[in-house]
């Protein structure tokens, strides 16, 4: 067995929630698959707002896990930090639309307070089929070019004068569904920092981990051998 790695699993966690309970289950699925020790811990909101820097190098990558949330202000001070940090960064759910406020906010592009993104649009307490279809040539390898059907409870609509400025400055589009609206992004700033509204991690199995679980998991593993290798090298 490797070397253990340890995640940051930043929400309010409630054992009673499907996609919460999805989270842990997804993670030991990966786990076998990627023959790796990982050590996962939930941190409350109002914990991790009280972090400074220092305390997210504590950790090998930072999960946000889908909400409810309590706060989403303190959600969005806790994306920031994590990004300065440089650390893999995976989102799944309500988080994504977080991460987009985020960047509207950190690079000035609602100046004039528009409406740019849209209220959920996910029916209220149930999931949603989601047709994900990979666009990028990495995650078409990661998906075997296949489309995936994954669950959703969160949905959002992104108003087009702000899409074209992401896509030209800031985000690459990983993959997109049936409504043509980014699915899944990543950070072009960043080696590893990848936001999905639908939730990989309830369609994940034992026999059939989610690849993009075992992406994050195996990225965060890589990336601590290189930091220990510099530090000893």
């Amino acid at each position: 067995m490797a070397d253990s790695i340890k995640i940051a699993i930043i929400g309010d966690f409630n054992f009673t929630l499907n996609a919460h309970h999805a989270t842990n289950l997804a993670i030991d699925h990966s786990t076998n698959l990627l023959d790796i020790e990982v050590n996962y811990y939930w941190i409350r909101l109002s914990e991790a707002a009280n972090y400074k820097a220092s305390h997210f190098t504590n950790f090998d990558g930072v999960w946000i896990a889908p909400g409810p949330f309590r706060n989403t202000f303190l959600l969005n001070g806790i994306i920031n930090m994590a990004l300065n940090n440089q650390l893999p960064m995976f989102i799944t759910g309500e988080g994504f639309r977080v991460l987009l406020d985020v960047l509207i906010r950190s690079f000035n592009l609602n100046p004039n307070q528009e409406k740019l993104i849209s209220d959920n649009l996910s029916p209220e307490s149930s999931f949603e089929k989601i047709e994900v279809t990979p666009v990028s040539k990495e995650l078409r390898k990661l998906y075997n070019e296949n489309l995936r059907i994954e669950l959703t409870s969160s949905r959002y609509s992104i108003y087009p004068q702000l899409m074209d400025y992401l896509k030209n400055e800031l985000i690459d589009i990983e993959a997109s569904n049936q409504f043509n609206e980014p699915e899944v992004i990543s950070l072009k700033s960043r080696p590893f920092c990848l936001a999905s509204m639908s939730l990989p991690q309830i369609c994940s199995t034992r026999e059939m981990p989610h690849p993009l679980v075992s992406a994050f998991l195996n990225f965060s593993h890589q990336n601590n051998e290189s930091v220990n290798k510099s530090k000893t090298g």
